[in-house]
């Protein structure tokens, strides 16, 4: 069994988005980030961090956004959204999620909080940075889906990576250069998009924009 702590649009959303797409029961917990509820005693003791999303899986909790997707795929290889050790893909599939997680989430929490690094005389100069290294992100990953001979990040075959980079390309929607304005980044997001799961995620979560 399964229980989500989550908040509409936050890194939750791919965890949210693959335990819909893998059809297994799940609670899912909403947090009032407004009311700073993942900053409150009962959220830390699951999250020492403070942040979103956790997941408990059978009562444990899980954290680190990449560290829940790759667990999920490897929990339910009935729905092979994870290449397995033998695959050829395999190192493709690692690769790419270590990619996320380290070159994508980052510099996205400084466009959105460029506060938590310098103060407001400084917060232009961060978001020139940031946004610079998320474009040069969006030629990468343009180029490895433009070359693609299925349309996803390996192949024909959708995996568990692709919903984590679909997440991380919605972050973009309201920049100057959004993720879609590269031509094989948008034809992959529509795939993604037209999936069942990403409808009932949103009717769930609320959400309207990037839809």
């Amino acid at each position: 069994m399964y229980t989500l702590y989550y908040a509409p649009g936050a890194a939750s959303l791919v965890v949210h988005w693959l335990l819909l797409e893998l059809d297994v029961p799940f609670e899912a917990r909403r947090l009032d980030v407004d009311a700073r509820e993942h900053k409150q005693p009962a959220y830390l003791a699951l999250n020492p961090a403070g942040v979103i999303p956790t997941l408990l899986v059978d009562g444990k909790p899980v954290v680190e956004t990449g560290a829940i997707v790759a667990l999920l795929a490897a929990r339910h290889p009935d729905k092979a959204l994870m290449p397995s050790a033998a695959d050829e893909r395999y190192p493709a599939f690692l690769q790419a999620m270590f990619r996320i997680s380290n070159g994508l989430q980052p510099p996205f929490r400084h466009w959105f909080y460029p506060q938590d690094i310098t103060d407001e005389s400084g917060t232009d100069t961060v978001k020139q940075k940031v946004r610079a290294q998320i474009e040069g992100e969006w030629d990468r990953w343009s180029t490895w889906i433009g070359s693609s001979a299925g349309g996803y990040l390996l192949g024909g075959q959708v995996s568990a990576v692709d919903f984590y980079l679909t997440m991380v390309m919605r972050w973009s929607r309201n920049m100057p250069r959004p993720a879609t304005d590269w031509a094989p980044l948008a034809e992959f997001a529509q795939r993604m998009k037209a999936r069942p799961s990403f409808a009932e995620l949103y009717r769930r979560e609320g959400l309207t924009e990037w839809s």
